[in-house]
């Protein structure tokens, strides 16, 4: 009986290996299929385009003021998503500001 169950454990043990790998394989294809289905999505802000920035919370006076500020030029795309603006009058916004904090702005 001992037998029998130690060469069960060394068959489990060899395909834990093989079940292990299988589920990085899975893991590494839905992560990349993730990823395409958000940079399908995805439309980076360009120089120069108006956008609306999201107000902070100390900015908003109540329930139902505006919950967008703006509109700002683009002036820098740094990457990953961050952007540096400008008011239309040229005035420099000191910090970076995230795509996730911004809308296109259309008048």
């Amino acid at each position: 009986m001992t037998e029998e169950s130690n060469e069960e454990r060394k068959v489990n043990l060899d395909l834990l290996d093989e079940v292990k790998e299988e589920a990085r394989i899975k893991v590494e294809a839905l992560t990349r299929k993730v990823e395409y289905k958000y940079n399908s999505k995805l439309r980076p802000r360009q120089v120069a385009d108006l956008v609306m920035r999201k107000a902070n919370p100390y900015q908003l006076e109540n329930k139902v003021s505006l919950k967008w500020i703006g509109p700002f030029h683009v002036t820098d795309a740094l990457g990953n998503g961050a952007y540096r603006l400008e008011t239309l009058e040229g005035g420099a916004i000191p910090r970076t500001w995230n795509a996730t904090n911004l809308k296109f702005y259309f008048s």
